[in-house]
């Protein structure tokens, strides 16, 4: 990621503790817990209000949420404890996403894979209920509102704090803020049809852009790969690195430059292996190439060196020292972060060097 969003507290985590109320003290206790009952929910008022709601008022995420409930919690009750201790342990790691994703050896996350592989007839009904909690048919009803103040109202508080305006994951794509009626979709970032329990976990969403969200990262997995477990970014982390680019180029011809001839170096080398994974995640190889052969990107920006700045007397070098000033100010405005980087390769290729002083 170029850059980390400020986590923000907001009333929409409330949907995260009632199913954390519901698992530890409704589903985990169901083994001596008798019938399934509203007075199962006294201990969270607030809860038993909405359950009630849900169930008396005939709406379709309604009757999906009680229902859901009401049917894992008599499949937990025919189970034993080491059981359900498995289960709190994969409960607990899978919403632990900063560890996940720092790869913490003690930090056992599971995938529905591995719960279906244990806990076949649960494993289905956790599936369909944790996939449809994140769902407007739910989020959207007067009841659920009234308790979180609403995804919309999420966005506007989030966006408020969080006003680089571009999207962290590519740096390239504008994102909607206060200022648009639409909003951005969240992205799950450990992918909800592969991980139960943190669906509604606002710490594993993260507004992304369409392209990001739709076109490259899809269901891809950040902490997983075909060799096993491997790190990656966390959206919310503090003290992020800043990441480093380098382009060098094997081709002159920048009329004719294909992205092979463009190489392209990331670092820092202290986070090489998240890097490697938002490369992967996120097409970042693919899409910065293109953007420096494209000619409305990396063409122009040369353009903008010979024939705006040259017009003016002005040289290469001088452009270089004020493009450097400005992306150290705004490093993805204009896509600074890449445009920098291009053209000290265009420099290094020597592009530059038939310029007079």
């Amino acid at each position: 990621m170029l850059f980390t969003y400020t986590y923000v507290p907001h009333r929409m985590e409330k949907m995260q503790e009632f199913i954390d109320f519901i698992f530890f003290e409704v589903w985990c206790d169901a083994p001596s817990g008798g019938e399934f009952q509203f007075d199962l929910f006294n201990a969270n008022p607030e809860l038993k209000e909405l359950m009630e709601a849900l169930y008396y008022g005939d709406t379709k995420g309604g009757d999906f949420f009680y229902s859901h409930v009401e049917r894992i919690y008599n499949l937990f009750a025919s189970l034993s404890q080491p059981q359900i201790d498995q289960l709190t342990l994969w409960y607990q790691a899978n919403n632990d996403i900063e560890k996940i994703c720092s790869n913490d050896p003690d930090t056992h996350i599971a995938r529905y894979k591995d719960v279906l592989a244990t806990f076949p007839a649960l494993g289905k009904q956790l599936a369909s209920f944790f996939r449809g909690l994140y769902d407007h048919s739910l989020l959207n009803l007067v009841a659920v509102k009234e308790q979180t103040d609403g995804i919309e109202s999420h966005n506007q508080a989030f966006f408020t704090i969080n006003t680089i305006g571009k999207c962290p994951f590519c740096g390239i794509n504008d994102l909607k803020g206060i200022h648009h009626t639409r909003r951005e979709a969240y992205d799950h970032y450990l992918p909800k049809y592969r991980y139960p329990f943190n669906s509604i976990n606002f710490r594993n969403l993260a507004p992304a852009c369409h392209e990001c969200n739709s076109t490259y990262k899809l269901s891809k997995d950040p902490a997983y790969n075909s060799a096993g477990r491997r790190k990656a970014f966390y959206p919310y982390a503090t003290g992020a690195h800043s990441i480093e680019i380098t382009i060098d180029l094997a081709s002159t011809d920048i009329d004719h430059l294909l992205p092979t001839d463009i190489q392209l170096t990331l670092g820092p080398a202290e986070v090489h292996e998240e890097i490697e994974t938002w490369k992967e995640v996120y097409g970042i190889d693919e899409r910065y190439k293109a953007k420096c052969c494209s000619n409305s990107d990396g063409k122009y920006w040369l353009t903008q060196v010979f024939d705006e700045w040259q017009e003016d007397g002005r040289l290469p070098a001088n452009y270089l020292k004020t493009l450097s000033r400005q992306t150290a100010q705004n490093h993805v405005a204009d896509c600074n972060f890449l445009k920098k980087a291009f053209l000290e390769g265009c420099e290094r290729a020597g592009l530059f060097s038939h310029t007079t002083e």
